[in-house]
């Protein structure tokens, strides 16, 4: 029984970094999943204490009071900035930032590129749902070619409106990048290769090697007008068929 109960724990307890508080996101939405995904990773790798995180703006503004660590929040697409400052002021300290689609691939582009010119040696959690998921529902720089939003309501036309970007692709063509990946967590396999894939990360940094990079394929049931149980099979059908699954760069070394 004692074997039975600490096994439920494990599986369906809080985690231990995870704050007591009222539920963020909407039914179905895969961020909750990341954020436990997030406090186990963290936790396994006894980080807590020297870790800092920071949020961009979007449904991500309030992961900083779900985490039981030092987390703040940031001007819309500034996060790599903050973080650079803050990596550079406590060299020793496991800086990351968590960004959405919008967040890093629109408005903050620019300033996530730069970070990686200058070769930070920062983490990057970017969560992908293929559209803007707080501000209405419109089209975002990873929606789908013929995907409907309140900006394309006959569907993502590339002729006019262009192709989705494939973040994990561009970020490992850069130099200073010592990992890429992109996972997903609709899956309870996919969910362990996302743990494994988040070390990973974490650790090019903690080794001091290189920027690391893993991009989440996240369900939103809100925008893709879908049931949770519907939109596990809209990644499995659409999505993945988009942004393949799988390490784009793990380097040991940069040049």
């Amino acid at each position: 029984m004692k074997e039975k109960a600490i096994a439920k724990e494990k599986v369906c307890g809080r985690p231990r970094l995870r704050n007591l508080m009222p539920g963020i996101t909407c039914p179905g939405c895969h961020y909750g999943i990341i954020i436990r995904l997030l406090c186990e990773v963290i936790d396994e790798m006894g980080i807590e204490d020297n870790i800092i995180g920071l949020a961009g703006v979007g449904c991500s503004y309030a992961w900083p009071m779900t985490f039981d660590i030092d987390f703040g929040s940031c001007p819309h697409g500034r996060a790599p900035a903050m973080a650079t400052a803050i990596k550079r002021i406590h060299p020793e300290s496991v800086v990351f930032t968590v960004q959405g689609d919008g967040d890093l691939g629109a408005i903050g582009l620019g300033c996530f590129m730069n970070a990686l010119l200058r070769g930070e040696k920062l983490t990057t959690i970017f969560l992908n749902n293929a559209g803007y998921g707080m501000t209405g529902g419109q089209m975002a720089p990873t929606t789908l070619p013929g995907m409907r939003t309140t900006t394309t309501p006959y569907g993502r036309d590339p002729k006019t409106t262009g192709y989705p970007l494939h973040a994990a692709e561009l970020v490992a063509t850069m130099k200073s990048v010592a990992y890429s990946a992109r996972c997903t967590v609709h899956t309870p396999a996919n969910y362990q290769r996302a743990k494994r894939a988040t070390k990973m990360a974490f650790k090019k940094q903690i080794d001091g090697i290189g920027y690391g990079f893993v991009e989440f394929l996240s369900a939103c049931p809100s925008v893709w007008g879908l049931s949770p149980v519907e939109s596990l099979q809209f990644i499995e059908e659409k999505m993945l068929a988009e942004f393949p699954l799988g390490e784009f760069k793990n380097v040991d070394s940069i040049d």
